[in-house]
């Protein structure tokens, strides 16, 4: 399973500390440094039914610069999963994929996290 995090970022922590706590292994990867690849992207909006705004941080400072607010309901996915593999900043993380189990997530929530790890087992 790999989760990409943003050292910076209090949720991140969280959700890395629940992971340990629950000795869960994981790759950490830094999310600015290493985005998620296309591929991973992909799978993910698949698994969130195609809603392409459950992949961006819509509270980043990136976001707002590029006006992704506006532009994003009409942008084509491909192009949306274009600018979240060339820019961190733009994907909401904790970003969690391990395509061997099916697991996808974004954001943090224990409970829902254990279940799709649940699921997932």
């Amino acid at each position: 399973m790999k989760v990409y995090t943003y050292k910076n970022c209090s949720t991140c922590r969280e959700a890395v500390k629940w992971l340990r706590e629950q000795a869960i292994a994981f790759d950490e990867l830094p999310i600015r440094e290493s985005p998620p690849s296309p591929a991973e992207l992909r799978a993910t909006l698949e698994a969130f039914g195609g809603d392409v705004r459950q992949l961006f941080n819509t509270s980043g400072q990136d976001y707002r610069a590029l006006g992704l607010k506006d532009k994003l309901a009409a942008m084509p996915a491909e192009e949306a999963l274009a600018l979240l593999a060339a820019n961190g900043n733009l994907v909401k993380r904790p970003f969690v994929i391990d395509l061997d189990r099916g697991i996808h997530a974004t954001g943090f929530k224990p409970a829902e996290w254990q279940q799709k790890l649940d699921r997932a087992t």
